[in-house]
């Protein structure tokens, strides 16, 4: 089990930490824009992007290779895909509960891999996020991306929900 924290600095980037240590971070092009670059700490970098019509399926890649998608369903879960080494695997990022509000990475047979529980900075007027993973998490070899895209996540289901 480890224990992260997503710390914004401004509306347009946030730094994933753990144990005082950098593991990566994430920056938006513009507001209620979904482009954004994740960065991991050994300055290995990322592009975030929608595709199709309507930009609800949104792409991780490495130069063109799709790495992972992602994309809303109709009961507001997020289905994640991820191509890593050729091996495709799927995990469901959620939201759970009304008054303690956290999200919630689940792998395909619904074992939680992480919780993240937001909390508004009303001085930024923005969410920080505190994430406690398991132990199976830190286990995957590729968890820093998983990490910063659930991050993600997290920050596309809070502005998919203030459209609706």
């Amino acid at each position: 089990m480890a224990e992260y924290y997503a710390k914004s600095s401004d509306s347009l980037s946030f730094e994933l930490i753990n144990d005082a240590q950098l593991t990566g971070k994430i920056t938006y092009k513009s507001w209620f824009n979904f482009n954004a670059v994740i960065e991991l700490a050994d300055h290995q970098s990322f592009q975030v992007e929608p595709k199709g019509l309507w930009g609800t399926t949104i792409e991780l890649k490495d130069n063109e290779k799709v790495l992972l998608k992602f994309r809303m369903n109709w009961n507001g879960e997020i289905i994640v895909q991820t191509y890593f080494d050729g091996v495709k695997e799927s995990f469901v990022f959620k939201h759970r509960g009304v008054f303690k509000d956290s999200f919630v990475l689940t792998d395909k047979v619904g074992t939680e891999l992480l919780v993240m529980k937001p909390q508004f900075k009303w001085n930024l007027l923005n969410y920080e996020y505190q994430i406690t993973t398991s132990n199976d998490f830190e286990m995957y070899s590729n968890k820093d991306i998983l990490l910063l895209t659930s991050l993600h996540c997290a920050n596309y289901y809070m502005s998919m929900m203030v459209v609706v």
